[in-house]
């Protein structure tokens, strides 16, 4: 039966200097947050901008150094080298930086590289059929040999988003994975992720995992359709965390938001009828 793949035991962080002595909590972005995430399930973090969303997100990822316990599978990530890390969680960020300009193919097959024994040993023909898939799957076979500077936004976060897939870790990480989407691509890579839930993930040693996701979302409704779990976040601190249907509340919302969400949202939705 799956257990608890993430644990969060009273953690804070912020950008300043990684003292020994915890600063004072106007230095934090994060501030005494816990919560755990189920193998298997899909935990959206919800909040303002400027909440500490991204920051809780890189905290998990092993990328910023925080207080408190950050447990991946049982396993304090402070004691973990980043080649483990990478094995056990995979990050999509929210602004995707170029700086090389490889082909779509070899920005996928970089998320291979995890599983090789040296980032000099190469890749396998599995590694190619791997990441030939990936392509296909999210429709980017036919940009496979495209250099990734001729991108469009929506086409490199796509890429990004499959080179995460190819790390074929057991938690995926998706900060705002939707940026740069027109609807149609939001669509269909939503269903993706829905259908790649249902799927096990297999590590290098052996184990089956079911993927779990954590994401931040900047729509509420694309957030409760994927969603098992909602964590509500403001000024840093976790204002609640459970099951969406009892954490999406008209009250929550508004405190989290600090306005009327939920008449925002009957107010400015629009719904196409058919005549």
């Amino acid at each position: 039966m799956p257990g608890n793949i993430i644990e969060l035991k009273h953690v804070s962080a912020g950008y300043g200097r990684h003292k020994k002595e915890k600063p004072g909590t106007d230095a934090l972005v994060i501030k005494d947050v816990s919560f755990t995430v189920t193998e298997g399930s899909c935990v959206c973090l919800i909040g303002p901008n400027g909440c500490g969303k991204t920051t809780l997100l890189r905290v998990i990822a092993g990328m910023l150094p925080a207080y408190g316990e950050v447990l991946v599978d049982g396993k304090d990530i402070r004691t973990l080298r980043r080649k483990e890390i990478a094995s056990c969680v995979s990050f999509l960020s929210q602004i995707s930086q170029v700086y090389y300009s490889y082909s779509v193919f070899e920005t996928v097959m970089q998320g291979r590289y995890v599983h090789g024994s040296s980032f000099f040993s190469g890749t396998s023909s599995r590694d190619r059929e791997i990441t030939s898939q990936i392509l296909e799957t999210l429709g980017l076979q036919d940009l496979a040999d495209r250099q990734i500077t001729a991108l469009s936004g929506g086409q490199l976060q796509r890429v990004m988003l499959a080179r995460c897939i190819a790390q074929q870790t057991p938690v995926l990480i998706l900060d705002e994975p939707m940026n740069h989407l027109d609807m149609k691509v939001q669509s269909e890579l939503t269903e993706y992720l829905m259908k790649w839930r249902t799927q096990s993930v297999r590590t290098e040693s052996g184990r089956e995992y079911k993927p779990t996701i954590i994401g931040v979302f900047h729509d509420i409704n694309t957030a409760a359709y994927m969603a098992d779990d909602i964590a509500l976040i403001s000024d840093g601190r976790l204002l609640a965390s459970g099951r969406k249907k009892d954490v999406l509340t008209k009250e929550l919302l508004e405190k989290t938001f600090r306005f009327d969400v939920t008449g925002y949202l009957r107010k400015y939705q629009y719904c196409i009828m058919e005549p």
